[in-house]
């Protein structure tokens, strides 16, 4: 059954010329280890462990899914095929649980969310090609919302973002106004959830955080933050900064792309209008996802759980080729 859903995906998802600038594809060389002979063979060495591997029931093949996967790890194979693994597993398992699935942001519940900016990509790009994504959990009510409609959120800005390719490459950076936080939200997870959300989020979803700042956070929620960074990696770490105040991230982030009420130039509400519109251009992409699936009893337990260490080096056996057999003369 996998190999004819592998086959079929390359119709379901035709393959868009992206187009990628020289200065792009020059990023992708530099930092990624990207050319034409590596992208090329790792994409067939993909779809043939794809094909020969019984725990996935259904995955997207085309070559934008699969290079998420191969840019996030450095064309590492046996880092991008376990990473796809754990990706497909999580979408699977969470989404029972935290709502990984129904990426549709017409549902009234989320475009309210989506109006009040809780989450949203400004429309330019930074001197480095970065798409900015605007984080605002100060307008999430608790009382209101629940942790399900948080993690969709996320999982919506995240996966139309990374259909482009030239976001796969430059990455992104993550701007948090934490003004208005309370103590309430801080009870939508339980601490074991919060755990494997944050290594998930930094090991799972084949993004590349490249700039991390947060703005206004309260005394308050001091030991929610230093509990949270102590979950991530010394690299992510490294790049987070924190700011007692908007202006003081001025000086590490033009602040002309960033919205008129935080010093920019373009009023949140139209950001968040052009933010919509890209919403529903990537739609019915995004929706055809929702059919992807694996065999979770070929899973361990504590890999359905999403504890990251759970699937390191687990599917090794199903793995074929590594980034030196991807070297070309």
């Amino acid at each position: 059954m996998s190999n004819l859903w592998v086959m079929e995906t390359q119709n379901l998802y035709p393959e868009m010329e992206q187009n990628l600038s020289i200065d792009t594809l020059m990023v992708a060389k530099e930092e990624l280890r990207e050319d034409e002979a590596t992208r090329n063979n790792a994409l067939v060495q993909m779809r043939l462990w794809l094909k020969q591997n019984n725990k996935i029931i259904y995955s997207r093949s085309d070559d934008s899914f699969l290079l998420r996967f191969l840019r996030a790890k450095k064309f590492s194979l046996p880092l991008a095929q376990e990473a796809l693994e754990r990706y497909l597993l999580l979408r699977q398992t969470f989404g029972r649980q935290f709502g990984f699935y129904q990426f549709d942001t017409t549902c009234p519940r989320l475009e309210e969310l989506l109006k009040l900016g809780y989450i949203f990509a400004v429309p330019k790009r930074d001197k480095n090609g970065r798409r900015i994504i605007i984080t605002r959990p100060g307008v999430f009510n608790p009382s209101k919302w629940c942790n399900t409609e948080m993690t969709r959120m996320h999982a919506i800005t995240y996966e139309t973002l990374l259909e482009d390719q030239e976001n796969q490459i430059r990455g992104f950076v993550h701007y948090t106004d934490a003004a208005g936080m309370c103590l309430q939200q801080l009870t939508l997870f339980t601490p074991r959830e919060a755990i494997r959300i944050v290594k998930n989020g930094e090991q799972t979803i084949p993004m590349r955080h490249k700039e991390i700042y947060g703005v206004n956070v309260p005394l308050s929620l001091k030991f929610a933050l230093d509990f949270g960074l102590s979950l991530i990696s010394e690299k992510i770490r490294s790049r987070v900064k924190i700011f007692n105040s908007i202006k003081e991230s001025h000086a590490y982030i033009d602040q002309s792309l960033l919205p008129k009420e935080y010093g920019g130039e373009m009023e949140m509400s139209k950001m968040i209008d052009l933010w919509k519109q890209e919403l529903l251009e990537k739609r019915e992409q995004i929706l055809k996802s929702e059919k992807m699936s694996v065999n979770e009893d070929m899973f361990s337990e504590g890999a359905r759980q999403g504890r990251v260490s759970a699937l390191t080096n687990q599917s090794h056996h199903h793995m074929v080729g590594s980034f030196r057999q991807l070297t070309v003369d």
